[in-house]
């Protein structure tokens, strides 16, 4: 026969138990105590920055708190990773990439943070074209004017991403392996520092999300002679498509979601999950981001773990066959 003793102590425990969802409740209403900040792994001027503060803008209405955007570039956004997987405030987050999540741990032999370990997934916010832009001075108006030129001139062509490993060394080591032709790479401490090197003619042709160079674009600082997405660009309906320049099924995007740290408690993961999801989505959001020809995702956490799983074995492949390696 159970004791009195051990009945109170059972009532006690179903009462504690009882009570879990609402204390869980309560610490996500609670939830976020102070600003956020978001953390972007690579320096400002790039698609990157332009996705984090539109999300963050949004979130800042919705979640009773600020939400400030912290460029930390450096090391091929593994400086920041580091950073963002060790900090244990509730109030961190950081902005998840092709090239942090999908390309460095195939490129490093060690990091001192696990992409699968150290964050949580907590939304893919957006997807940005690539295209593939040249300065004006090289005589191609299209891209397979610049493919027969780059073959006719082996060695002599060089284009500029925002680092090795990055999103803009991707697509043209894609499009090198695509076209089987050979330029220079020279890898940048961001986007911006290149952009300035490719419109002054120190460089010759760049892949750059869509976000970050069409303003040069239309301004005539560079050209553009192929986009990596699969249709033409409301934005350059003039411009073709690499697949429709004779090279069928190519596409190239960047994409870009929001991390927590693996210690973020379950119910502000909720929370924040379902508020990114709707700013990502808010008028003024895709406003911003389609202007700039980004594609608002929004998706759940469990939908961006699987994209990230999926992206990480595609371009596995990718960097094996390139043979890329960090600076």
């Amino acid at each position: 026969m159970p004791t009195r003793r051990h009945l109170l102590a059972a009532t006690g425990s179903l009462a504690a138990g009882s009570l879990l969802p609402t204390l869980a409740a309560a610490q996500a209403a609670a939830w976020p105590s102070k600003p956020i900040r978001f953390v972007v792994p690579f320096a400002p001027g790039g698609s990157s920055e332009i996705v984090a503060r539109s999300t963050a803008a949004e979130l800042s209405k919705t979640l009773g708190q600020s939400v400030f955007v912290d460029n930390k570039p450096g090391a091929a956004g593994n400086i920041a990773m580091a950073e963002v997987a060790r900090a244990d405030d509730q109030h961190t987050l950081i902005l998840g990439h092709i090239g942090t999540l999908a390309v460095n741990p195939y490129i490093f032999d060690k990091l001192p943070w696990d992409p699968n370990k150290d964050f949580k997934p907590v939304s893919l916010l957006a997807k940005v074209p690539s295209l593939y832009v040249v300065h004006p001075d090289v005589p191609a108006k299209n891209l397979k004017e610049f493919i027969a030129y780059a073959k006719a001139n082996p060695g002599k062509l060089s284009y500029g991403s925002a680092g090795n490993g990055s999103a803009g060394h991707l697509a043209f080591e894609y499009l090198k392996m695509t076209a089987n032709v050979f330029m220079l790479h020279v890898p940048y401490r961001g986007t911006g520092p290149m952009l300035t090197d490719l419109m002054s003619g120190r460089l010759e042709a760049s892949a750059i999300g869509a976000a970050a160079i069409i303003p040069f674009i239309k301004s005539g600082k560079v050209r553009c002679i192929a986009t990596g997405s699969a249709q033409r660009l409301p934005q350059l309906p003039d411009v073709p498509t690499v697949a429709e320049q004779g090279f069928p099924g190519f596409e190239m995007t960047q994409w870009y979601g929001m991390l927590a740290p693996a210690n973020l408690a379950q119910a502000n993961l909720d929370k924040l999950a379902a508020e990114t999801a709707k700013a990502v989505k808010a008028p003024e959001s895709l406003k911003r981001l389609g202007g700039d020809a980004a594609e608002a995702i929004g998706n759940t956490p469990a939908q961006f773990a699987q994209f990230i799983a999926a992206e990480q074995t595609r371009w596995k492949a990718v960097i094996a066959r390139a043979q890329i390696k960090p600076d």
